[in-house]
């Protein structure tokens, strides 16, 4: 699928159950299989809890934004490493679609919708360490490492960039 990012609108919506339910069977190929879903009725509980948005493109379901809490690695929430204020974002593009140059434009159009709808000062995002790709494209968009934690032997990495 060839997307247009700069001529055609990305429409980010909440989360709606027919994506929900797509979102919920998503595979990623190794390494990235960490970002799977397993189609988990408490998978969907989340996506459809208000903290989720997707993203189309005529009407093609390409990923999806989710805010604040559900955005956060549960076990840097306990250690203590959100504390700080910021808005969490959390992104995934549609697996076919990724490792194809689309995550720059993409994280772009999540910032921008973030920033128009919840005014944050400072923007805050974590990512697994050995996520290169993702890192370089957050680097690109500003993002600096403030801090790192481990969780299930998976080290992540806590990156900020003010507004």
């Amino acid at each position: 699928m060839n997307l247009p990012w700069s001529t055609l609108p990305v429409i980010i919506e909440p989360m709606k159950e027919k994506d929900a339910m797509e979102i919920s069977t998503w595979k990623y190929e190794e390494p990235y299989d960490l970002y799977s879903n397993d189609g988990s009725n408490s998978l969907l509980q989340e996506l459809l809890d208000g903290s989720y948005y997707s993203a189309s493109i005529q009407h093609s379901l390409i990923g999806y934004f989710c805010f604040g809490k559900s955005a956060q690695v549960p076990a840097g929430a306990e250690a203590g490493f959100y504390q700080e204020e910021a808005l969490d974002i959390g992104l995934g593009l549609r697996p076919n679609l990724t490792g194809k140059g689309f995550g720059a434009s993409f994280l772009k159009k999540g910032i921008d919708f973030a920033v128009d709808t919840r005014l944050p000062q400072k923007i805050r995002l974590t990512v697994a360490a050995f996520n290169q790709r993702a890192i370089t494209v957050y680097q690109r968009h500003g993002f600096e490492s403030t801090s790192a934690f481990m969780s299930n032997n998976i080290e992540f990495i806590i990156m900020t960039r003010q507004v």
